[in-house]
């Protein structure tokens, strides 16, 4: 069946329903003799579903596609009394929304882990053999102020001498961490080609970082400090750029769509996966500002609650939100 010959067939039923749905999300201002029957509105939704998986399998046209989906979507809401907002949406995000997107990106993880973990073990140990290596990702002054913050001098690990209280560090890492993961996001705008230098970029610099201070013989605790925030911040980094690959896929290969289409389809799919990060990378910044730098505690119950957190993280991602989840 033609593209034509399939929405001339369904017409009627598809614009019953918006109707319906307008007039119950009160979209419309037209006065109407018969009460709204909210069976209809589900027997016509289940119908809008067949149409739209039909549609998707036979490759229809774009604009054909983005109607029903708009349209389930409505009437999705419409049924099932969700709203964009409250307490129940930001469970539904965290318990079943964002490990699901996730795991449907799961190519495009892949590859963003791999573009972040290559650079950062080759670049880490090129440094770790030849600490004048650091100097190609830093300046001198940077790389004696890495020194300074992790030595066993100061009162907390992990910041300058100078630096403010932990709230004060709190805000900071917030800002400082949500700004890289929205560079690896938004520079996906460029076919992906920027996504791809700022996720390799940001791992090469951790593993730069990491092989100078170990070569240093600041292992200790630069590793005790980085290993709990880690398990949230650099896998919050990862999905971002994974965010960005989609980004820059879409403009590559938009398929039937118009590349304009494509782009505001792959946003769209990600909205999801950016509420997500952020979370991530605000817990982060409170191990960090809180926890990492405390020198008090014992590395041996840092290791700890860094491999709990690094055990849920991955087991969220990997079982939570499946069916019966």
């Amino acid at each position: 069946m033609t593209p034509l010959a399939f929405e001339a067939l369904y017409q009627a039923e598809w614009q019953e329903l918006e109707e319906l749905l307008d007039r119950v999300l009160k979209r419309t201002t037209a006065k109407f003799k018969e009460p709204l029957r909210g069976e209809r509105i589900a027997a016509l939704y289940r119908r809008a579903c067949e149409h739209l998986a039909l549609a998707r399998a036979r490759s229809y046209p774009a604009h054909l596609l983005d109607r029903l989906e708009r349209l389930t979507a409505d009437a999705h809401q419409v049924i099932y009394q969700q709203r964009d907002f409250g307490a129940a949406a930001l469970w539904r995000i965290v318990s079943r929304d964002f490990p699901r997107a996730v795991r449907a990106n799961y190519a495009y993880v892949w590859l963003a882990t791999a573009l972040f973990a290559i650079p950062m073990v080759a670049v880490g140990l090129l440094v770790y053999f030849q600490p004048n290596l650091i100097l190609a990702v830093v300046d001198g002054e940077q790389a004696a102020q890495f020194e300074q913050m992790y030595s066993r001098s100061g009162g907390a690990i992990g910041r300058v001498r100078d630096a403010g209280d932990d709230w004060t560090m709190f805000g900071f890492y917030i800002r400082n961490n949500i700004g890289v993961a929205f560079q690896c996001f938004a520079s996906g705008i460029a076919a992906g080609v920027l996504s791809i230098f700022m996720i390799a970029y940001n791992g090469a610099l951790a593993g730069a970082v990491a092989g100078y201070l170990t070569e240093r013989g600041l292992a200790e605790t630069f590793f005790s400090f980085v290993v709990t925030h880690a398990a949230f911040e650099l896998t919050a980094i990862v999905l971002a750029g994974a965010a960005g690959l989609k980004l820059g896929h879409s403009l590559l290969a938009p398929g039937r769509r118009t590349r304009r289409q494509s782009l505001v389809h792959a946003a769209s799919e990600c909205v999801v996966l950016l509420y997500g990060i952020t979370a991530m990378l605000i817990v982060a910044a409170a191990f960090e500002a809180f926890w990492s730098s405390s020198a008090w505690v014992p590395n041996a119950v840092k290791y700890g609650v860094a491999a709990v957190c690094w055990t849920v993280v991955l087991a969220y991602f990997a079982r939570q939100g499946r069916d019966g989840g």
